[in-house]
């Protein structure tokens, strides 16, 4: 792992409880020096100096100010809030309740809107929180423990019982997950993100055989189905204008068909469902 993702792990370990501790450490996660914050966030950089030390304490609307220029993840700005000695400003329910039930069935809505093609709904670990009906038939045959709630995407994709042996292009399809990966645990220092991060690592898979080729639109996920090799595309959404936690950390991770013979087979699965 490299010396940021290190770096990461232990400023998340550590766990601060001073608000200037917090937002120093914000501040060098996205690589800003207290002079550039203090210019963005309109304020003299004397006194962003103060309240880092903790010779100044931040007012909430300071703490908030600062938290969106850092663009700090909702369940974090809480963290910086409560550090401050304030209450936490996002809510925090569950897909369940019903004052998320819009944006649930907002979810259930892309999910099933996106057959015959596979897509599905992950929380910020990962975690499957749902998918549309064209999924679990590309998952038969997976070892039941990698499929017994709550099932990780990511593990799943690496792991040598679940889709590793089936995926084609397992190197350039695991490098682009690791990056993504990476990048994540770069902006929110989430530990159990680093924790799966170094997990990924330690599976067996190949380097990616070759750079991508210059005239690709995007990488490609390969997977072997029997005697034929369906190709994919996927993209990925979230939702625009999120206060509340929850719903701040869902993506929905739609795949399209990338070939003629993918859209076929994949109208021919549906159809049998």
């Amino acid at each position: 792992m490299n010396t940021s993702i290190s770096s990461a792990a232990a400023a998340a370990g550590a766990q601060p409880v001073r608000i200037g501790d917090c937002l120093r450490q914000w501040r060098q996660r996205r690589h800003l020096s207290q002079l550039d914050l203090a210019l963005d966030a309109e304020i003299s950089a004397r006194h962003l100096s103060f309240v880092e030390t903790g010779r100044a304490a931040p007012s909430r609307d300071m703490v908030m100010r600062l938290a969106e220029r850092l663009d700090v993840p909702l369940r974090e700005r809480n963290v910086l809030l409560v550090a401050a000695g304030f209450a936490p400003a996002f809510p925090q329910r569950t897909l369940d309740d019903p004052a998320l039930r819009a944006a649930r069935a907002a979810v259930d809505q892309v999910l099933r809107a996106h057959e015959p093609s596979p897509a599905l709904a992950v929380d910020r670990h990962w975690n499957l929180v749902s998918a549309n009906r064209m999924v679990m038939p590309l998952l038969e045959g997976i070892a039941p423990d990698l499929l017994a709630p709550p099932l990780n995407v990511l593990r799943l994709s690496f792991h040598p019982e679940g889709l590793a042996a089936r995926t084609a292009n397992l190197g350039e399809w695991c490098a682009h997950l690791l990056e993504r990966l990476h990048r994540q645990c770069e902006a929110t220092a989430d530990p159990k993100l680093i924790a799966l991060y170094r997990e990924l690592k330690t599976y067996p898979v190949p380097a990616r055989a070759a750079p991508i080729a210059p005239d690709a639109v995007a990488v490609p996920f390969r997977l072997q189905l029997g005697d034929e090799v369906l190709s994919f595309i996927s993209t990925t959404m979230v939702f625009g204008t999120p206060v509340d936690v929850t719903l701040s950390e869902i993506a929905i991770e739609t795949f399209f068909a990338a070939d003629d013979a993918t859209s076929a087979r994949l109208r021919g699965m549906a159809a049998a469902l």
